[in-house]
């Protein structure tokens, strides 16, 4: 037993070796030391003769220090040791290829093509070794002649990528939708290899070859596959009308059900498509089977209404509420109904004790932890609402412990750094937004990073934090809906503390506020002042964007809008606005055609 397990002993520790030997041979390689990569490969070649990574460790190391005839050498012998290895022959094509001897690095490459002809089997290990050495002119041809010659031959995902890298688009895609047709299933795969070249971008070359490739194959066989690819790339568009009649097309012949519909509806409304998620929500209710359906649908078209809605139709809109709790009853099932009832009330009609009293008597029912949390988060944000803060931070608090895995544990902890802010706890706000900013929510991680570099940069320079205090105290009048308040403290801090670190900050707030209260042209002014003045800082693409947007849509100025959106474009590439500023700039400049 002994001996066994010394054998066993001794077995391991030669393989250890050999692993850390040939970590040592690939970080020499990579390093440059290639005569120390030479030396420590042959040691391992050595040892262990039939291994073929240390054989083309020694190969690629002569070929580095420009030892070549060495290495065909080498390649030749193992070319003449083995038995029906066309990929060797790649190799030593390549190993012309390296010594500008093109012409006779092809007639090797051939040679290794023309072994597919014997055996079409072979294509798999040719054309990866092409691929090795981004000859992808070789390995398309190698998949393409091995499917001639064996119609049971599938390399379709492989011709297809290597296609896409190629740029030869539309081959691509007709690859790939030849899978998707044999496999339906293999359609959400395909999507993450489509998502590297369609865009939010209508107009693009991809999109549009992708789009005739798609309606052309319904035309002539009307399957419910090409509705489903039509509205995903619709949806990429942001063209949510035209996914929607895909859409509708898909749930009439199938037996399908409308939730995809209402997950549309989403997506429409949180890019502003107002429009397209109301008509799209009314298909919804008319069509639902349940009454839960039809709730859903109601309580998605009041939030609609409440985007683009003033304080003028406020009262229908409560007795809307009123309408649907009535007809829907003041239970746990229409729980997200009676939280929204309540911020309205709260935030819009000023009756934040009647929505308290609301949420106390809705949380008397809830059983499930999810249910409570919800409650207890539209308690604390009503309690900001009234600077109730440490009551605000208690409840806040409670959702992070109700729900710790959970999102919504991450938004509680966002505002309960958010409430210390308002505060003027800076520190502490600073403490848990640090920790958000790895969150696994993107938005969350976005907003804890913008608040603590204002919080950050707001510190070092004014140590007393007087402009920032002023800051978080118009933040918090924006987040009580009290704009004109709001805006005039901002201008406060603007008049008193210019040429400070907090001027863009302010200028870009204040502009938001002055286009919700109807005031285009002073925010104009705003955007106009940070590009002029702070064109090199962080909030400056910012600007430019809304500067376009506010041009497109509330100044009807399509010129001044275009020449905004162009600015992004050419001279912030990284921006998070740069596909959105392409397409709409392409857009005005007339450049998108209309989908048949």
């Amino acid at each position: 037993m002994r001996s066994v397990l010394f054998f066993l002993v001794f077995i391991c520790s030669i393989s250890g070796a050999f692993a850390q030997s040939e970590v040592l041979a690939r970080n020499f390689f990579d390093q440059g030391e290639f005569e120390k990569a030479l030396k420590t490969y042959e040691e391992l070649l050595e040892e262990n003769p039939q291994n073929t990574s240390y054989f083309f460790g020694v190969v690629q190391s002569h070929q580095q220090l420009e030892n070549f005839k060495k290495s065909e050498e080498l390649l030749r012998q193992k070319l003449n040791n083995s038995a029906n290895n066309p990929t060797l022959l790649i190799e030593l094509g390549y190993n012309y290829e390296l010594q500008q001897n093109t012409e006779r690095a092809e007639q090797f490459y051939a040679e290794a093509l023309s072994a597919v002809d014997a055996r079409p089997n072979y294509a798999y290990s040719i054309a990866r070794t092409f691929q090795k050495y981004s000859l992808l002119k070789y390995a398309a041809e190698t998949y393409e002649k091995a499917m001639q010659l064996n119609n049971e031959l599938n390399f379709n995902m492989q011709l297809a990528r290597i296609y896409g890298e190629q740029g030869k688009t539309e081959l691509m895609f007709e690859n790939y939708l030849e899978l998707i047709e044999a496999n339906p299933d293999f359609f959400p795969i395909a999507n993450r290899e489509f998502g590297k070249y369609i865009s939010a971008d209508a107009s693009s070359e991809a999109n549009t070859i992708f789009r005739r490739l798609l309606l052309t194959k319904l035309q002539k066989n009307p399957r419910l596959l090409y509705n489903e690819m039509l509205s995903w790339l619709f949806t990429q568009e942001e063209e949510f009308l035209k996914a929607f009649w895909q859409e509708k097309a898909i749930y009439r012949r199938s037996d399908k059900s409308l939730q995809s519909i209402l997950n549309l509806a989403v997506m429409a409304r949180e890019a502003s498509d107002f429009e397209a998620a109301t008509e799209i929500v009314e298909y919804v209710i008319e069509e639902a089977p349940s009454e839960n359906l039809v709730l859903q649908g109601n309580q998605f078209l009041l939030k609609i209404q409440l985007k683009n809605e003033d304080e003028k139709t406020y009262a229908e809109v409560e007795k809307r509420y009123a309408e649907l709790l009535e007809q829907f009853g003041t239970g746990l099932n229409t729980l997200a109904l009676q939280i929204d009832f309540a911020n309205f009330l709260a935030f819009k009609q000023d009756k934040q004790e009647e929505a308290i009293g609301l949420l106390k008597k809705l949380s008397e029912q809830a059983n499930r932890d999810f249910d409570k949390a919800m409650i207890k988060l539209a308690l604390a944000d009503i309690l900001v609402l009234q600077e109730k803060f440490n009551e605000a931070l208690i409840y806040y608090s409670q959702v992070q412990n109700l729900v710790k895995n959970d999102q919504i544990s991450q938004n509680a902890r966002f505002k309960v750094a958010k409430t210390s802010y308002f505060k003027g706890d800076f520190k502490w706000a600073k403490q848990q937004l640090d920790i958000l900013k790895s969150s696994t929510s993107q938005l969350i991680a976005n907003d804890a990073m913008e608040l603590s570099l204002l919080i950050e940069d707001n510190s070092i320079e004014d140590t007393t934090q007087t402009a920032l205090k002023k800051y978080a105290r118009a933040d918090l009048l924006a987040f009580q809906e009290k704009n004109l308040e709001a805006i005039q403290l901002f201008e406060e801090i603007l008049n008193l503390h210019k040429g400070e670190k907090i001027e863009d900050e302010a200028l870009l707030k204040q502009a938001q506020l002055y286009e919700e209260a109807g005031q285009p042209e002073k925010a104009e002014n705003n955007y106009l002042t940070i590009i002029e003045n702070f064109n090199t800082d962080i909030l400056a693409d910012n600007a430019h964007y809304y500067l376009a947007e506010l041009y497109s849509n509330e100044l009807e100025n399509p010129e001044k809008a275009k020449e905004y959106y162009e600015q992004i474009i050419f001279n912030f590439a990284d921006s998070i606005y740069f596909v959105e500023a392409r397409k709409k700039y392409r857009a005005l400049r007339g450049d998108y055609e209309e989908t048949p």
